[in-house]
């Protein structure tokens, strides 16, 4: 297992009647990983399907400063 990272994934959702940007940090091992819950997480919370999702940018955040959810933060800075 190598080091676990933040990555921050900048995407779109096409769906026909619901269209809309994200932004969403995760924890991961790897990129892949990152992406693989991207699907998990808005397919079970907005009923998307893979291929309506369009995955434009992933990053990894290596200031903690510039991690925008609270408990992504938390997390990574040993507060939890």
């Amino acid at each position: 297992m190598g080091e676990v990272k933040v990555y921050r994934v900048i995407g779109r959702i096409t769906k026909p009647n619901f269209k809309t940007i994200f932004r969403k940090e995760i924890r991961a091992v790897k990129p892949e990983d990152a992406v693989e819950e991207i699907y998990k997480i808005l397919g079970s919370k907005h009923r998307v399907k893979r291929f309506h999702i369009i995955i434009d940018k992933v990053e990894i955040v290596d200031n903690p400063d510039d991690i925008k959810d609270p408990v992504i933060k938390a997390l990574t800075l040993g507060e939890w």
